[in-house]
Order: structure tokens, then C-alpha cells, then sequence
């Protein structure tokens, strides 16, 4: 399943995340640090949405009150929630 998360109060824009059985199969982000995303999403490919959630939740950018990893992780959720309730 694929779902499509649009992020706030970062620099990326936009979200994919594809998810199989709880497993992140694939993620695409755009906008934002090409090259710190680009290694967390390759990171992430493999693992369980919920162990990704655990490990990014709550990070900060600066003095921002989220971050990239975090929004990431509330896309997760919201997949993960997606997933199981269809």
C-alpha cells in the first residue's frame, strides 16, 4: 500500500511511503536535504513501521518543534493506521 503524507513546518514537500504487512517496502521524499533523506529512506526499507516510528519520533530540527525524521514518522503512522484498517 502506498500512501501519500504532505509534511508541515519543514523543507520537504512531500512524502510516499509504501508499506507491506507493517514492513516499509519503499520511501520517497522531496524537498528538503536531498542527501540526508535520501540515506534515511534507504535506512528505513526493510524495517517495521513501528520500530521507524520508535527511532524518529520526536526529533527536532534547530529550534523548529519537529523535523524531517519526525513528520516521516507521523506519515508512518498514519500508513500503519491506513493499512490496518483496510
Amino acid at each position: 500500500m502506498e500512501y501519500v503524507y504532505r509534511p508541515r513546518g519543514v523543507c520537504s514537500r512531500e512524502m510516499r511511503v509504501e508499506l507491506e504487512d507493517g514492513i516499509i517496502r519503499a520511501v520517497e521524499v522531496k524537498g528538503g536535504c536531498s542527501g540526508n533523506l535520501q540515506g534515511i529512506s534507504r535506512l528505513l526499507v526493510g524495517m517495521s513501521a513501528e520500530e521507524a516510528i520508535a527511532r524518529m519520533e520526536g526529533i527536532r530540527c534547530g529550534f523548529k518543534p519537529t523535523s524531517c525524521p519526525d513528520q516521516l514518522s507521523r506519515a508512518l503512522r498514519e500508513a500503519l493506521d491506513r493499512e490496518e484498517n483496510s
